[in-house]
């Protein structure tokens, strides 16, 4: 790619930076609302006896936490994947980069993603690209970040919104195929705050996808963002298009091997929820990204060990010995989520009793 291209993308990297914080909403109702469980007063547990790991497609996470994938390939958003990096490291939790694919183009971007994996040498790791690669550059950017696993994210809604983005989507699924068969690691396929249907999770079942992130809106909105870009404001009529994280995790089709969650997720408690819902480990960016950029690494260690305090209390309160026991908690699907289910053809009563389909018999 040429010098000029890759200073381009290095700049549209740095507004996504800037623009990201402006982009979350305040105050406003989050479909983590809709949901509540059903409190059992004698159900508490002891938190010595809780065991935060979580399995996901063979691997083992020590906690159902990660830092998702954010920035990279700018001497700014270095410095930002070093503090991501060294919280990382510290804490034990996964992590993800932002897009490598200006560093595959353009090797002497690489730093701000090797980065990650210089200051967290024995941690999880994983490398990111945008679909639409070919497996060339799977093997690059996996061989950069010497990664645990590839995110390969889709992102039509921002690629239709973002100036200089794509307008002919219809060979992203040939292309999926290709960066899976490529990849040597285990792929997640994640969007960028969207949500993933029922529909595309069982197109991605059927191309052999194991892993998949929901990433639902309700986050970073890379809509507005794109929008704000726009001199004339872009496709802002589209405002609060896709599904949440919690509509992605309900309308999941069973038996999918291991669904991630993502998009705006708040606090410890928006995590458990996630978890209740079926999700295997939740991902964490904008709340991160702000502790981080605020305070460095060590506001950022103290808030992850906070939220791993809280997540496990919230388990023993709930009498959940692990993250896989809070599919066995009772939730209320309450709100817009309700609805949702509803309209889908979801149950959503079922959530609030399941369970008794655990109790011993008298």
């Amino acid at each position: 790619m040429a010098a000029e291209d890759s200073r381009a993308r290095a700049a549209r990297k740095d507004d996504h930076l800037r623009l990201a914080p402006g982009s979350r909403p305040t105050g406003a109702h989050s479909e983590f609302d809709d949901l509540a469980f059903v409190h059992h007063a004698l159900a508490g547990i002891d938190t010595a006896a809780i065991d935060l790991s979580t399995r996901v497609d063979g691997m083992r996470w020590s906690a159902p936490l990660y830092i998702n994938g954010m920035t990279g390939g700018t001497t700014r958003t270095a410095a930002i994947n070093r503090e991501l990096a060294i919280a990382a490291r510290e804490t034990g939790i996964a992590m993800g980069t932002g897009s490598a694919s200006i560093a595959v183009d353009d090797p002497s971007t690489s730093t701000g993603f090797r980065i990650v994996r210089d200051e967290n040498p024995d941690g999880l790791v994983f490398a990111n690209l945008g679909i639409g690669r070919g497996g060339d550059d799977v093997r690059r950017a996996v061989d950069l970040l010497e990664a645990d696993a590839l995110q390969i994210h889709i992102n039509p809604v921002q690629e239709i919104a973002m100036p200089e983005g794509a307008r002919d989507l219809s060979s992203w699924h040939a292309s999926l195929e290709e960066m899976i068969a490529a990849s040597p690691v285990p792929v997640i396929i994640k969007e960028v705050g969207f949500g993933l249907s029922r529909e595309t999770l069982m197109r991605l079942r059927d191309l052999g996808v194991r892993i998949a992130d929901v990433s639902g809106r309700g986050g970073t909105d890379f809509l507005r963002i794109e929008n704000d870009r726009h001199a004339d404001g872009g496709l802002s009529f589209l405002t609060g298009f896709g599904q949440s994280a919690p509509a992605s995790l309900l309308d999941a089709p069973a038996g999918f091997p291991a669904l991630l969650a993502s998009g705006g997720v708040r606090n410890p408690f928006d995590v458990v929820k996630a978890l209740a819902l079926g999700a295997r480990a939740v991902g964490v960016a904008g709340v991160f990204l702000d502790a981080a950029v605020e305070g460095g690494a060590d506001a950022l260690i103290v808030m992850i060990q906070r939220w791993l305090d809280q997540i496990r209390s919230i388990m023993a309160l709930l009498g959940a010995d692990s993250p896989a026991a809070l599919v066995s908690t009772d939730l209320l699907v309450r709100g817009d989520l309700g609805e949702f289910c509803a309209l889908r053809g979801i149950d959503a009563a079922s959530f609030s009793t399941r369970s008794r389909a655990t109790d011993s018999p008298d």
